[in-house]
């Protein structure tokens, strides 16, 4: 959906960096209000980067992906809470398999209230004490956002059994298993 697209809907957009963009797809895209979810690379200097390049971690980019929501359906402070329970928001250096600058995770922020949420998250999270290390994930403001190559984009619905052993096999759903569900 293009920004054009978007004027006049009442839709909103969120940007998370979660690591791999291929298990940041799924969480998102099955709640009501979540009309698109686009996997894509952002917070670089250079335009229009490929896969290898920002693998490369030369561009500055991480893989995030790019929410467009009805907030009448889905309110961002519940993206928020999806974002948080995907992720090891204590690793500076990637998340779970997947090391490197481009796999860090953050919150890429539309508007101040986007910001002022999203910190309050945070700090929440932090005061929680289900971590026994700092939260490190970033918030930042949204910049130019690219979409990733075709073959990336809803991949865990064209390859679902390659998505669902690269899920298993990064250490994510152990992760989430031991930091998240019931005990």
């Amino acid at each position: 959906m293009t920004s054009e697209a978007r004027e006049g809907t009442g839709y909103e957009r969120a940007t998370f960096a979660g690591g791999c963009f291929w298990c940041m797809v799924k969480p998102f895209d099955t709640w009501p209000g979540v009309v698109s979810v686009v996997s894509g690379y952002t917070g670089g200097h250079v335009s229009n980067p490929t896969y290898e390049q920002v693998c490369s971690g030369t561009t500055g980019h991480v893989e995030a992906v790019q929410i467009t929501y009805d907030p009448h359906q889905i309110a961002y402070q519940q993206l928020l809470d999806i974002f948080w329970r995907q992720i090891d928001p204590t690793d500076p250096g990637g998340q779970f398999y997947d090391r490197g600058s481009s796999y860090k995770t953050a919150i890429f922020y539309h508007t101040d209230e986007q910001r002022r949420l999203a910190e309050a998250s945070k700090a929440a999270l932090q005061a929680s004490g289900r971590f026994q290390k700092p939260i490190v994930t970033e918030i930042r403001p949204a910049g130019p956002f690219y979409p990733a190559e075709d073959y990336h984009q809803d991949f865990y619905r064209k390859e679902p059994l390659h998505y669902e052993r690269y899920r298993r096999a990064s250490g994510r759903d152990a992760f989430i298993a031991a930091h998240w569900e019931p005990k």
